[in-house]
């Protein structure tokens, strides 16, 4: 589910849930782990995060949501995978180890949120990428709203999330959602190249320099309250669950 490689300073932690790398309590239980593990260890200063799938994360589980969606507590218990992943995020975020994400395939809703909490930010050309869920009725609550605007501003935020756009990886970089684009077959190896030249370089100054660069400003807890607010009111939301089951039956079939 997530294999772990350590190379010098660096270490590349693999995703392997197929068939969509769908983020599930283990799979979060799994990431919590490895990032306490490096930011405790003074000799690591990259965590290199990646997949061995054709996808880089899909989001939520489907078979957790058609679960929670049948039963009266099930809204209540995905708020709590939201929180727990608002939470893993900060922590990324506040880590002193720099985090890069190689994202060679899709990257959508959570999938995206998870990308989005990493410092760097490197997508194959072909990838798709985005935070669609209005399409479900919902919104990426997992602090896309937050990371998003604060990242590209509220003019591309608001494009692609209430506009529930998808984009390939070339227009994602010149959006500025990720850093750089590459084509998909020099991806891998361009992304090693980079967590090695990073890890090159001081653990303490590139903690320093992530440090101060955070501060020019940050996902505020009133905008993750406010999240969890409105995820709340549409997992009970008629419309919306009426959305989820029929996305959830297609997916099915």
């Amino acid at each position: 589910m997530l294999s772990i490689e350590r190379k010098g300073p660096v270490v590349v932690a693999t995703i392997s849930r197929p068939p969509a790398n769908a983020l599930n309590d283990e799979l979060v239980d799994r990431l919590e782990a490895v990032v306490e593990q490096v930011s405790d260890d003074q000799a690591v200063s990259v965590l290199h995060l990646r997949t061995d799938q054709k996808i880089f994360c899909g989001g939520a589980d489907l078979g957790f949501m058609q679960t929670c969606f049948s039963t009266p507590e099930g809204p209540n218990v995905m708020l709590e995978l939201v929180r727990r992943l608002q939470r893993l995020f900060d922590r990324m975020e506040d880590s002193p180890v720099i985090s890069i994400a190689e994202i060679g395939g899709a990257a959508l809703g959570g999938g995206f949120e998870l990308a989005l909490a990493c410092d760097v930010r490197v997508a194959a050309v072909e990838a798709k990428l985005g935070l669609p869920e209005v399409r479900l009725g919902l919104i990426p609550g997992a602090g896309g709203t937050q990371r998003l605007a604060r990242l590209c501003g509220h003019g591309v935020a608001k494009r692609l999330i209430l506009g529930a756009e998808v984009v390939d990886g070339a227009q994602a970089e010149r959006l500025g959602m990720v850093q750089w684009s590459q084509p998909r077959q020099q991806l891998a190896e361009w992304t090693r190249d980079l967590a090695a030249r990073l890890g090159s370089m001081s653990r303490a100054a590139l903690a320093a320099a992530k440090s101060c660069i955070a501060a020019q400003g940050h996902a505020t807890h009133d905008g993750y309250a406010e999240e969890i607010t409105q995820t709340r009111s549409l997992y009970y939301n008629a419309d919306t669950r009426q959305k989820i089951s029929e996305f959830l039956n297609r997916s099915a079939s």
